[in-house]
Parts: structure tokens; sequence; C-alpha cells
């Protein structure tokens, strides 16, 4: 859903007919809109004591919330941008150990990237590539109540540090204002710590999401 909704969104902007002048060095460019984040993660097995449960895995859900980006344009082509957005909340479950729902976690993925406009800059629509680095930090973790019936106690994530990639585009409706259409990759690796008892419980997990936005900009 979210590759065709960005898809259908470039599509709509590249056959627009060009209104007005796009970026220019020394603009500062402000976006906001919806931002999901899909994990495509790839866990380890769970470790119980040290020793992997073969048939085990961590998941992770998707979620969506109120992205923003802020821009400077460098030159007319090249830009540094940092994506920020409200805190996103992911349910933990786990595979082979009776769909246990471990518990839930918050993070922020603050990201700067350079960014390069390839086209002209008197073309309304300006499509552009990215890449930068990432760094994202886990709070607010809980175990559901499931798992503290289940003997689990604590839940601590650890705060990743990874680089990024991304595509996007901007169309021009007038001279400030702007739809936006983007999609990122971010690498982001974790590992998981809980207690069964005294006994320590741990999952390394790949999150490598997909990250996925849609809005509007404005340039001052």
């Amino acid at each position: 859903m979210y590759k065709s909704l960005f898809t259908a969104s470039l599509l709509a902007l590249a056959i627009a007919a060009p209104i007005a002048q796009a970026h220019q060095a020394g603009d500062i460019i402000v976006r906001a809109g919806a931002i999901t984040v899909d994990p495509h993660e790839d866990s380890s097995n769970v470790k119980i004591g040290g020793v992997k449960a073969a048939g085990t895995a961590a998941t992770l859900d998707s979620d969506t919330q109120l992205g923003l980006n802020f821009a400077y344009m460098l030159t007319d082509k090249l830009g540094i941008e940092l994506l920020a957005a409200t805190p996103f909340s992911h349910d933990v479950g786990t595979k082979g150990l009776g769909g246990l729902k471990l518990g839930s976690v918050k993070h922020l993925p603050p990201t700067l990237s350079l960014v390069y406009y390839p086209l002209d800059s008197k073309s309304a629509f300006q499509p552009y590539v990215g890449a930068g680095i990432n760094y994202t930090w886990f709070f607010d973790d809980k175990l559901s109540s499931e798992a503290e019936g289940a003997g689990f106690r604590g839940l601590d994530m650890k705060d990743s540090w990874g680089w990024a990639a991304q595509v996007g585009a901007d169309y021009m409706l007038t001279d400030n204002l702007m739809i936006n259409a983007q999609v990122r990759y971010i690498d982001i690796e974790t590992t998981g710590t809980t207690y069964a008892g005294n006994t320590k419980v741990s999952v390394d997990v790949d999150i490598d999401p997909f990250v996925y936005m849609v809005g509007l900009g404005y340039k001052f």
C-alpha cells in the first residue's frame, strides 16, 4: 500500500505542468506530512541464558506519525536535510514462543542527509536523491501484561547508529508552496533485553525499515 501511494504521488507530480521556479542556494525548506515506518526486520534467534532457542525470533509492527523535514540549500542542486517526526510506537512480538506479545517500544529516528537535485532549478518538478546518517533513540520500553504474567521483567532496546538513503520529489504549486513525496531506507540495528526470573533473555534485530512520507512543504 505504501509503495503504491508513493508511486502514484510521483506520477501525479511528473505529469503536472510546471508553473513556478524551484529551489535555489540559500533557500530554507520545511515539509510536513504523514510518515510511516514499515520495519523489514531480520531477527536472530532469542537467546535464553546465552543459548539460542531454535525457531524463535522477534517481530515489530509498522506505525504512522507526523513527519517533519528541515532542509537548507547549499547550492541550487545540493542541500542538507534533517528528518524528524513525532514518536513512533511499535508492538514487539515473538515467533516460536507461543506468539507472546513481549511489549511495546517508542523511538525517534532523526536522520541527517545530503540531498542532490539533478534538474534545472527553473523546473517546478524536482526529483532528488540523498544519503546520510541516522540515530535511532528507543525509549518508553514496556513489557506487556501477557509477558509479565509469563514471568518476564524489564525491557530494554539499545539505541542505534546507521546509514540512510532516500529518493523523493517536490512539485512547486507556487513560488513557495510545494507537494512532496519521499521514501527512505534506514539501517537500524538493536538488541532487545528482558529477564525471565533471573535469566537474561535477549535478541538481536536488524529492523531496517522503509520509511514513506507524503506531505506539503514551504520554501522561505
